[in-house]
C-alpha cells in the first residue's frame, strides 16, 4: 500500500518537464522493471540548484520518487544535493513498499548522474561523487539492507 504522500506526488507530480540548457542532466534506468528517470538541474554560479525538473517513464512509485527528489534538491548546494539518498527520498514520502525501493534508488542515481554531467561540463570535481551507473540493477545488490523500509 502506498502512503498519502506517494499518492499525492503521483497524482500531482511537482517539477515535471525539462529545463532548456540545463546545467546537468542525468538519465538512469532499471532494465528489470523498465523504469527510466531523467532529472534536469539548473545550477547557478555559486553551486546552488535553482531549479530541478524530471521526466520519468515508469510506475507510480517512479513518478512519485522523481517528484520528491526534485523537491528535495531545489535550493540546495551541489554538495547538499549529493547527500540526498534513496533513504531520504523514501522518508520524505513516508515509505515505499519493499518491491518499490528500487524507484528511490533510481531517484538517487538520477541526481548523481545530473551532478556528474554538471561536473563534466564545467571541468570540476565534486567531492564524494562517483561515476553513476546507467542501470541501477548494478547497485541494487548493495542496497538490499534498505528493503525493510
Amino acid at each position: 500500500m502506498y502512503s498519502e504522500k506517494v499518492m499525492d506526488h503521483f497524482n500531482n507530480p511537482r517539477n515535471v518537464g525539462e529545463i532548456e540548457q540545463p546545467s546537468g542532466v542525468g538519465t538512469v534506468g532499471n532494465a528489470k522493471c523498465g523504469d527510466i528517470m531523467r532529472i534536469y538541474l539548473d545550477i547557478d554560479e555559486n553551486g546552488v540548484i535553482q531549479d530541478a525538473k524530471f521526466k520519468t517513464f515508469g510506475c507510480g512509485a517512479a513518478v512519485a520518487t522523481s517528484s520528491m527528489a526534485t523537491e528535495l534538491v531545489k535550493g540546495k548546494t551541489v554538495q547538499e544535493a549529493l547527500q540526498v539518498t534513496n533513504k531520504a527520498v523514501m522518508e520524505a514520502l513516508d515509505g515505499l513498499p519493499p518491491v518499490k525501493v528500487h524507484c528511490s534508488l533510481l531517484a538517487e542515481e538520477a541526481i548523481h548522474a545530473a551532478l556528474w554531467d554538471y561536473a563534466e561540463k564545467n571541468h570540476i570535481q565534486i567531492d564524494g561523487l562517483e561515476k553513476p551507473v546507467a542501470d541501477i540493477e548494478e547497485k541494487e545488490g548493495a542496497e538490499e539492507t534498505t528493503e525493510g523500509y
